[in-house]
């Protein structure tokens, strides 16, 4: 009797791991959840380009390459703004 048992939970089991895993179909094509919304590669970021940036989810918070790729280009963006009034306050002539 107990033999009997042990089958039945071991059939129970099998049948829960069959329904859990699919019943044997396989697992449905990856694709990129990320939002439609980047920034464009090149030129200067526009006000409104940083108004429609959205960054993908990942667990507990934003992906963090994503973030710091952006703040990385911003501030190379800001240096060279900050390096041409510097250049032009320098030498007032050459405009």
């Amino acid at each position: 009797m107990m033999w009997f048992f042990a089958i039945l939970v071991v059939l129970a089991m099998g049948g829960i791991a069959v329904v859990a895993a699919g019943r044997g179909a396989p697992m449905g094509p990856a694709y990129d959840d990320r939002p439609d919304v980047t920034v464009p590669r090149d030129g200067v970021l526009g006000a409104e380009d940083l108004r429609s940036v959205r960054f993908s989810l990942a667990f507990r918070g934003y992906r963090m390459s994503e973030v710091d790729s952006l703040l990385d280009r911003l501030a190379r963006e800001k240096e060279q703004v900050q390096e041409s009034r510097e250049r032009v306050q320098d030498d007032p002539g050459s405009e």
